[in-house]
Order: structure tokens, then sequence, then C-alpha cells
């Protein structure tokens, strides 16, 4: 008996809390309506008086569910080619809103705004997030797997307007349906969630799912837009090209530069998109952030070039910390450019099944052979919010070839003990090299593979894993910092919140976050890094704190050149460090994030510093400063690093914005500057302006390379 109540009162308690975190209505009607609408956010045309709204928004911090203590109503209407959203942001003190960004694409943690999060499969786990703040900024995110997948980088046309008053900020948003993809049916049923930010306040609202545990991209724990029939995808096929213009002065010619090119986009449903790619050019792309290797293993550098970016999810695979695609390999060879001839992208969503296809040729260059490369990517849905995946890539030219197949799976479930997060999963991968006109077996010790646990929740974080890559291993399309080891990794976090403590929203205490390295075939220690946190926290106003101690243990089995000329030894090395992180809250005018890293390192000993500044002077202009520095005392030589970075951004509106990058480090002895206008004259088409300069130092200040250009991108929707 005792057992059946017990088990009763359990239920209860987990039924409450998930109840909870819903409020009725967590449907939302939406309205058909075929007449004009001005997209000018004020909220005047006659639909928006007529169409239900929902209000029923509730804190999700500062207090996890308390009521708004702001009003925020949202109403969705339609026509047969576009879906609109009506957003009422009432605020009591006007004058005290935040809205620092106006550029498209812009960084959405200073400013008040609100999230929308569309799965338009109601499939539980892959959606889009469109962002706006009361500048009438856009930002947009495709995301996979409930946030796990997270490509920011995905460009949508939509467009926004924004009205400011003396009752807060007002928005209408437009989205027409050629930029969603959903199911062929005559009535659509979408997962949907909405999350208003009032930054002064360091309130969070969500509509539905208001739990700690959940972000809006956690779309299972959103609500239902209902009531949208008969709807269509205008565009049926997109042609881009585009056109470039320029020149190139340098101490020994000038050149100039001429080029066209683009890419044609067919929908060949309406959740599936076929791309081709004709002389695919990046000169618009920002310049890499150049920085100073003070280890043994590889830099990883971020992809920036835009074709490569979208639809990026469809092709991803790890193995832990190994990439098995990595698009910078297509295109670079060794920071030079080489020239693509074209190619072509297949992806999307097909029932339960995503799919990502891409073949890409590149030009002869210098000793590089004209080279092919190609990835396969197969996603299946299964259970509630499980996958499993597939995954081949092959890098083929007249020399030789390299193959990677792998597989992975994951179990996924947002319903353990009643609402907690949990991860299990693992992949398998193995790599065929074949050097034409050779006999020598390349594919001896190629595989790899990886098992996890992980328990991502609100006051309790943690992980568990086990990864191997062997020693032949070549992933050849990937990134892999090192190989031919085994890492056992654990990570456990304890974020406990303290109702009666006024200044803190949540300590941070890490008792342990361990990745063990052996060598895969001595099965002998190959490096440590152990981090214990013995005090960290956030508060209320937005800062953060924390203290970590870390134990360092590397074993260089050979001498590698650190940096000019100095060597350290082969030999083992036991380093203790101590480090401090810092930041202020970024939605203030002056936001700074800084650290202190000092201990032992290998035969000496080593002080890091690093520090970043953002000074927000109007909605308009935003200017960032970053310094990172190393002061290395070695029995050989003391020297010190230093890298500094600078970025002035002014958005003259949201669709035309300026900016310009510099850079230096004492390494290499340049100044790198990028300057850069950026025009939308019409939602999917682009006009850049480009000027690249670099300087070098060695002796005094020299201009070595001007680049100057003009690259216009045009959308023509058919």
């Amino acid at each position: 008996m005792m057992k059946h109540i017990l088990l009763f009162i359990f239920v209860l308690l987990v039924s409450n809390n998930l109840y909870s975190q819903h409020s009725k209505p967590d449907t939302l009607t939406a309205i058909f309506f075929d007449g004009q609408i001005k997209l000018d956010g004020k909220l005047d045309e006659t639909c928006w008086l007529n169409a239900p709204t929902i209000a029923n928004f509730t804190q999700r911090e500062q207090t996890e569910g308390a009521p708004a203590t702001e009003k925020t109503q949202i109403a969705v209407v339609y026509n047969t080619h576009e879906i609109y959203f009506g957003i009422w942001c009432f605020d009591g003190e006007p004058d005290k809103i935040s809205a620092q960004q106006m550029a498209r694409d812009f960084s959405w943690s200073s400013d008040d705004n609100v999230e929308l999060m569309i799965s338009t499969f109601n499939d539980n786990r892959n959606g889009y997030l469109f962002v706006t703040n009361p500048n009438g900024a856009l930002a947009d995110v495709w995301v996979g797997d409930e946030g796990k997948d997270w490509n920011k980088d995905w460009n949508g046309v939509w467009d926004v307007a924004v009205e400011r008053n003396e009752q807060g900020w007002f928005a209408e948003m437009v989205i027409p349906f050629s930029t969603l993809k959903f199911k062929r049916d005559s009535s659509q049923v979408w997962g949907i969630n909405f999350e208003r930010n009032i930054r002064r306040k360091k309130e969070q609202l969500m509509w539905q799912g208001w739990s700690r545990l959940y972000d809006v991209e956690k779309i299972s724990q959103g609500g239902k837009l209902v009531g949208i029939n008969n709807i269509k995808q205008r565009t049926k096929m997109e042609i881009n090209p585009y056109i470039l213009g320029g020149f190139e002065i340098s101490d020994e010619q000038t050149i100039n530069t001429g080029k066209v090119g683009g890419e044609i986009n067919f929908d060949i449903t309406p959740t599936l998109k076929l791309n081709f790619t004709v002389n695919t050019d990046f000169a618009q792309v920002e310049s890499d952030r150049k920085q100073i290797n003070l280890s043994r293993f590889s830099l990883y550098y971020p992809e920036k070039r835009q074709f490569f970016l979208e639809g990026k999810n469809y092709y991803d695979m790890n193995v832990g910390a190994v990439r098995l695609f990595y698009s910078r390999r297509i295109g670079i060879d060794k920071n030079r450019e080489v020239p693509l001839i074209g190619g072509m992208r297949f992806f999307g969503k097909l029932n339960k099944t995503n799919i990502g296809v891409m073949s890409i040729q590149t030009y002869e260059k210098d000793s590089i052979a004209t080279t092919n490369y190609s990835v396969i990517k197969v996603k299946q849905d299964i259970f509630k919010q499980s996958s499993i995946g597939f995954i081949a890539t092959q890098k083929y030219s007249d020399k030789q070839y390299n193959r990677v197949f792998g597989t992975d799976f994951t179990y996924s479930t947002s319903n353990l003990f009643g609402e907690k997060n949990l991860l299990v999963g693992g992949t398998v991968a193995v790599s065929e090299t074949k050097v034409f006109g050779e006999t020598d077996n390349l594919n001896k010790n190629n595989l790899s593979y990886d098992v996890f646990l992980s328990y991502p929740n609100d006051v309790i974080e943690y992980d568990l894993g086990f990864t191997t890559v062997q020693s032949d291993f070549n992933p050849e399309m990937g990134f892999a910092r090192r190989k031919n080891y085994q890492m056992f990794y654990t990570e456990l976090q304890f974020n406990p919140r303290f109702k009666k403590l006024p200044f803190f929203r949540n300590m941070i205490f890490k008792p342990i976050d361990l990745n063990y390295y052996i060598n895969e075939e001595t099965k002998e220690m190959e490096s440590v890094f152990y981090e214990w946190r013995p005090f960290g926290f956030v508060t209320k106003s937005g800062e953060f704190f924390e203290f970590n101690v870390q134990h360092i243990f590397d074993k260089p089995d050979e001498d590698f050149e650190l940096i000019d000329g100095i060597y350290i030894p082969a030999g083992s090395y036991w380093d203790n460090r101590f480090e401090i992180q810092f930041s202020t809250f970024r939605g203030r005018k002056i936001a700074t994030d800084a650290s202190i890293n000092i201990g032992g390192f290998y035969t000496g000993h080593r002080q890091e510093y690093e520090f970043y500044t953002h000074v927000n002077f109007n909605r308009h202009l935003n200017i960032g400063v970053d310094w990172q520095r190393n002061y290395i005392q070695l029995p050989q030589k003391s020297f010190t690093t230093n890298e500094l970075g600078g970025r002035i951004d002014y958005a003259f509106n949201p669709k035309l914005q300026t900016s310009m990058f510099a850079q230096w480090n004492n390494e290499d002895n340049n100044i790198l500057i990028n300057y850069r206008i950026n025009w939308i004259p019409k939602i999917g088409s682009y006009f850049y302006f480009v000027i690249n300069q670099e300087f070098n130092t060695d002796n005094g200040l020299k201009l070595v390379r001007t680049t100057i250009l003009g690259k216009l991108i045009w959308r023509f929707a058919l």
C-alpha cells in the first residue's frame, strides 16, 4: 500500500511540474486574410483587430513560473503565399528599452527582443528561429535536434518593421512560405513557441515550456499553430547571379579582377532543395582571425563562406572532437585560395529523413591537382527525439583518393524523471586512402569511435564519454586536431540557486572536468587536463565570475618548436595553473570580458591574459576591442606574444551597414584591415564593397598590399 501511495505522490508531483510549464491557451489559431498589409509595425489593419491573440506569457528568468511584469500579445494571419506575425510588446517604461543592435544577423543577447521558434514539420526536433528587436533588426537560425544543431549562418527571405511609442514597441513580421520547408498537406499543424526578453529587468518570458531546463529551441515543449490551410510556395526556382570587379595593388604589380558566376536553386518539393553553383567566389568574406599557436597541435578556424554555411547541419558528423566533414578543406590549401569550378548540393527533409548531398570540383592550381570533394549524409528520426545517421565523404584526384564512412546514433529524451534532459549515443568511422601507383596498404589502424552520455540540466550538468582515434585514421575532408589516442572525459557541474541570496542568480561549482589521453598503440599516458571550480557565480544583474584550478600533463615524444626556433624537449611535464574569468552583462553600454591564467608551462612558466570590451554608442554605432597576451619564461628564453583586434560596426538601417575589422600580432608582424559595406537592396539580394589592406610592421609601418572590389548578388525568384 505504501509503495502505491509513494508512486501516486511521485506521479502527481511530476504531472504538476509538467503542467505548470504550460498554460492555456497552448494553441494559436492563424486566420486567412487576403487584403493588403502595410509592413510598418503599426498593426492597424482590420485583420489584427479580428485575429485571435495569445498573451499568457510566464517568466523563465528571473523568477521561474512567475507572471510577466509587462504584457505581450501575438497574433498570426496569412494569405496563400505568406504568413504574418503581429507582435505587441507593451512596456511601462519605454524610455528604458534596450536596443543596441541594428545590423542583419545581430547579436541579440544584449537587446530587448522577441524570438519566434517554428517547427513546420511539427516533429519536435527541427525548425526555424526568427529574432527581431525594437530597432527592427533581423536575425535567423536553422535549428536541428532542438538546439543541438545550430546554424546562425542560415539566411531566410523575410522582413520585419517596428514601431516604438509611449506604450512600448510593436512589430509586424512577414515570412514567405517559400522560405520555409513543410509537408505538402492541405491543412498544416506547426509547432511554435515565443520568447520575449526585457534586458533591463533580466526578465525572460516564454509562452510555453518556461522551465529553466528548456530554451525556446526545445520545440517539443512549445505550443501549436493551427488554422493554416491550402498554402503554396510561390517560388519554385531562384537564380542568384553575381558580378565582381576590382583590383589588387602590391609592390610588384597591379592585378585587375573581374568575375561572374552564380547559383540556381530548385525546390524539388516543399522540403527538398537542389542547388547548382558555377565559378563560386568568396571575395566578400571577412579575413580569418590569425592565431599564435603555442601548442603542438593544429588550430581550428571556423568556416565563414556563406555557400558552405547554408545547410551545413545536413553534412555534419563528429567522432568526439574529430569532424568527419570540414568544409574549409574545399577551396583552401595552406591558407591559399583554390578556385572552385562549381558543384551541386541537394539537402532537406523527406518525411523523417534528413538528406545532404554535396559535390564540388576545384581548379588545378600550381602543384595542386583539380580535385573533386563529395559528401553524402543521411539522418533518420527514430522514436520521439532520437536519431540514427550515416555519412560518406570522398576526396578524389588523379593522384589519389580518400574516403571516410561513418555512422552515429543518439538517444534523446526530455522526459527523464518527468522533465529532465538526457542524451546517450555513439559514432563509428573508418577511413580509406589510396595513392595511385603505390601498393602499400594505407588502410590499417584506420578506425575511430566514441560513446557518450550527457545530462544537460539546470541545476546539475554531467557528461561522460570515451573516444578512440587510431594512428592512421585519415579524414582528409575533415579535421582532427590530434590522432593516435584514446581519451576518457567526464565533467560534473552544480548550478544551485538560493532564493534568499539577494545578489546571486545562481552559484557554479565544478568538482571535476577531466580529459585523460593515452597513446592508442602503447597505452601510455600522453595528456591530462583536469580542472575543478571551487567557486563561481552568475548575478541577478547578469555578471559572471569563476575561479578555476587546473592540473595539466603533457608528454611529447619528440622535441617540438613552440615559436621562432624555441623548442620544448621531449619528456613528461606536470603543470599547475590558476584561472579567473569575469564578464559583465552584455546589455550595458560598456561590457567587458576578461580572464587571467597563471602557472607552469613545460620547462617554465606562463602568464596568459585575455581582455575584450564592447562599447555601444547608440543603435547605429558599436565598437569592440580585444587583446590576448602571453608572457612565457623558459630556460632558453623569455618572450611575450600579443594579439590585438578591433572592430567598428555602423548600421545606417537594418539593410545597410558598414564595418571595419583590424588585427595585429607580433608573430606575423603585420596589420590586416578589412573594410566592408553590405547593402541589401531587396530581401535576398546583396551588394558588397570591400577594401582589404596589409601593412608590414617589421621596420616601421609599410603598406604591402591593397585589394578593392565590389560584388553584386541579385536574386530572381521564378
